[in-house]
């Protein structure tokens, strides 16, 4: 086994790993999983809130400054990040013609561009490491569009293209980029979608229940972990078929 190949199954136990929007939803359940697991833990959110035991780190993704001031936290309590999973996101609902530039510009700010900075920067360290994990949560509404959702739907394919491009940077210093795309969820964020739209999803999924914040969870830890070791560039959907063949 070559030294690329040993460093990206032999990671030690207790890594350094920092989850953005981990005060609820997916972005805490995937906290919940990493400390359950014995990973030390930073979240990030912007009002509070982390789970116990996460180091709770106030930041709104959209600030450069803020970023860098999380991670140089992050890696004064727990050491270099070595695995990243960039959860934090927003939707700014509305059709395409009543759609505002800002309602754009905010969503593609939030879900988009923080992820590219996010990446970049957790890079650096992972760089020095030859080693790393980098999960980008997507959504089955970047493959299959949604209507009312031009924005967050450009967002969310946005960050496959940037997913897979990194893999193919990172790679040869066995840093892992994967995408996670969650379908309906239950969450605050998709109880916030009109009813009739969440009916017609729930009528499409052929499992035929909703998920749980837990199941896309077990998905990022196991992109995370040593039995994903030779997973990159991939997109790993987490709904129940709904996207299927997409």
């Amino acid at each position: 086994m070559s030294e690329a190949e040993q460093s990206s199954t032999d990671a030690p136990q207790g890594r350094s790993v920092l989850v953005t929007g981990g005060n609820r939803g997916i972005g805490r359940a995937i906290a919940e999983a990493f400390l359950a697991q014995g990973d030390k833990v930073a979240v990030t959110t912007r009002s509070g809130g982390a789970p116990e035991g996460a180091l709770d780190l106030r930041c709104d993704v959209t600030d450069p400054d803020q970023v860098e001031a999380a991670f140089k936290a992050a890696e004064e309590a727990h050491g270099p990040v070595e695995v990243l999973v960039a959860n934090a996101g927003i939707t700014s609902d509305t059709l395409l013609l009543r759609m505002s530039e800002d309602d754009w510009d905010k969503v593609i700010s939030t879900n988009l561009t923080a992820s590219f900075r996010l990446a970049k920067r957790a890079a650096k360290g992972m760089l020095r490491l030859r080693r790393g994990r980098i999960v980008l949560i997507s959504s089955v509404v970047g493959l299959l569009g949604s209507p009312g959702q031009v924005n967050y739907a450009a967002s969310k394919a946005g960050l496959v293209g940037m997913a897979r491009s990194m893999a193919r940077e990172l790679g040869s210093r066995s840093i892992t980029t994967n995408v996670v795309a969650p379908g309906f969820i239950t969450t605050d964020m998709t109880a916030e979608l009109p009813e009739e739209q969440r009916a017609e999803y729930a009528s499409r999924i052929p499992l035929g229940r909703l998920g749980a914040v837990e199941d896309v969870a077990q998905t990022v830890t196991w992109l995370a972990g040593p039995g994903a070791g030779y997973v990159t560039g991939a997109v790993i959907p987490v709904d129940g078929g709904l996207g299927m063949g997409h």
